[in-house]
C-alpha cells in the first residue's frame, strides 16, 4: 500500500501551509470589484548557485507560478504584481531571474526585459 495519495479538496489548507515552506515570496492583487478576491498573484523564490563571473554570489530569482482571475486579465494586475516581485529579488542580491513562459504570457515578460532562452525558458539580467 502506498504512503502517497492524491490531495483534495479537504487538503487545501495543509496544502497552502506547506506551500509556503518553499516560498520566500508571494506578492498579491486584490480583485477591485469582488471583496476577498485575488485579482493576481505571484511567486518566486531566491536560490543560491555555484558563483560564476556574471553572478559571483550564485544568487538567482525562480518565478514559479503567476496567475491572474480570468475577469481580470489586461488591467495590469500581473505586472504590478511581477514588478514587486523583481525588486523583492534585486534586494537580495540577485543577479538574474529565470522563469518557463507561456505563450500567452510572453508579451509581458518580454515588455518587463526577459529574453528566450531555450523554450519555454527565459532569462533577465538584473
Amino acid at each position: 500500500m502506498s504512503l502517497v495519495r492524491r490531495a483534495t479538496a479537504e487538503d487545501a489548507s495543509e496544502v497552502l501551509r506547506l506551500r509556503q515552506v518553499m516560498i520566500d515570496s508571494v506578492f498579491v492583487v486584490d480583485h477591485p470589484e469582488r471583496p476577498g478576491v485575488l485579482a493576481a498573484m505571484v511567486a518566486g523564490t531566491l536560490e543560491y548557485r555555484i558563483g560564476r563571473a556574471d553572478n559571483p554570489h550564485g544568487r538567482v530569482g525562480y518565478i514559479f507560478s503567476v496567475a491572474t482571475d480570468p475577469d481580470a486579465r489586461r488591467r495590469g494586475y500581473a505586472r504590478a504584481c511581477m514588478a514587486e516581485l523583481l525588486e523583492w529579488f534585486r534586494e537580495r542580491g540577485a543577479a538574474q531571474v529565470d522563469l518557463n513562459a507561456s505563450a500567452e504570457a510572453e508579451p509581458l515578460y518580454v515588455s518587463l526585459g526577459f529574453v528566450r532562452k531555450p523554450d519555454p525558458s527565459m532569462r533577465l539580467a538584473l
